[in-house]
């Protein structure tokens, strides 16, 4: 099936009591048993519930792996990931990722002796010298947040094959309708699905998707363990974003395209960070392993203070300032504040993430008139 067919039917089937063609809400803690230990598949809603199921088997279909597993946020996606590690293992990951994938690694897991270091992954090459005796898991963030670096899948996996390191890819600023990262080497791809795949602001959501059995099997135990999973209704609202991913994006992207180069174009606007920029320094692996450049944008302006900036993120008003992205709505957000304010200043300026920095998530509104809000924006 293509893309736009497993979205809306991909593991989904009407439901068999009632030919009910959504799938239903499955609303319950615990489920009957003829005899101990004899059910009809399900047995604890913390285990299993039919409406997650359904979600489920829909994820794995969209990255093109074989088993999803869902949770209660992204992040709670990340911790079972990081539970597969020990004490003394080493995570080395992306140095330009979301705040709170940092802040996780390093005061959550990093006093319970998991290490993480933080690398330039622009150049496969570096990722490859950085690798160290406990490197146990390459974390990649691509395009990265919030400066749309664009990290080189494909490349980076094959160098984590090679010393028998597993990989982790965070594809939420993507999503599965621009990029695949199973596809290109990753053992593991993670969703925020938050984001654009549930892409209406109105539930919290993370997913993890792989091919291994054996690793499906680590992460549904740790997911039942653990116990951070979604309730039913979320998993409903997720299977109803799924159906208009492919719609979304494709607008959003169009929409973004515009806008980045109107912003390149504005004598009030400095640098502006966006893949699809032929002279981005990755913009060739972008193009080769995306199937459009993303709905993100970041820029600085030409007078680059922190005051400017806070006249522009509170001038908008198609653009909301808000936390998150990948709606169906547009928002403007200020990372050093926001997003990424758990990261200490002076890693975020290592990065180029200055206290000035505005981030835009570019949504399906008519163009011209998120146009004319920025422009308006600007001249003040």
């Amino acid at each position: 099936m293509k893309f736009a067919t497993k979205a809306i039917h991909a593991g989904i089937e009407p439901d068999p009591s009632t030919g009910a063609v959504m799938t239903p809400i499955f609303q319950t803690s615990t489920y009957r048993q003829s005899a101990p230990g004899v059910h009809q598949g399900y047995e604890y809603a913390r285990t299993q519930n039919p409406t997650r199921s359904t979600l489920e088997r829909n994820l794995a279909a969209l990255e093109n792996g074989t088993d999803a597993i869902c949770f209660g946020s992204g992040l709670a996606a990340q911790d079972a990931v990081m539970k597969l590690f020990s004490s003394g293992n080493e995570v080395l990951a992306v140095n330009d990722l979301y705040g709170g994938s940092y802040r996780q690694m390093v005061r959550i897991w990093g006093q319970w002796g998991l290490k993480s270091r933080f690398v330039d992954m622009c150049d496969a090459n570096q990722v490859a010298r950085e690798i160290g005796p406990d490197t146990k898991l390459i974390w990649i963030e691509t395009p990265t947040n919030p400066m749309l670096n664009i990290v080189d899948i494909q490349a980076v996996c094959d160098i984590a094959r090679q010393h028998g390191i597993m990989t982790c890819v965070d594809n939420t600023f993507a999503s599965p309708y621009l990029q695949n990262p199973l596809d290109l080497g990753a053992d593991i791809v993670l969703h925020s699905a938050t984001k654009y795949i549930g892409g209406h602001s109105d539930v919290v959501h993370g997913c993890l998707i792989v091919r291994d059995a054996e690793l499906a099997q680590r992460l549904h135990f740790i997911q039942n363990a653990s116990g951070a999973i979604p309730g039913p209704q979320d998993c409903f609202l997720i299977l109803r974003g799924i159906k208009t991913l492919h719609l979304r994006v494709q607008r959003a992207c169009e929409n973004a395209a515009v806008i980045a180069n109107y912003l390149s174009n504005h004598p009030k606007v400095g640098k502006v960070y966006w893949p699809g920029f032929e002279t981005h320094p990755n913009h060739a692996v972008a193009k080769k392993q995306m199937r459009m450049f993303g709905a993100m944008v970041s820029f600085d302006l030409q007078e680059n203070t922190l005051e400017n900036a806070t006249k522009i993120l509170s001038s908008t008003h198609l653009f909301t300032l808000a936390e998150s992205l990948g709606g169906v709505e547009s928002l403007i957000g200020h990372p050093a504040s926001m997003t990424h304010a758990s990261i200490p200043r002076e890693e975020r300026l290592k990065v180029g993430l200055t206290d000035s920095l505005i981030r835009l998530s570019v949504g399906v509104e008519d163009v011209e008139d998120l146009v004319q809000d920025l422009e308006a924006a600007l001249g003040k």
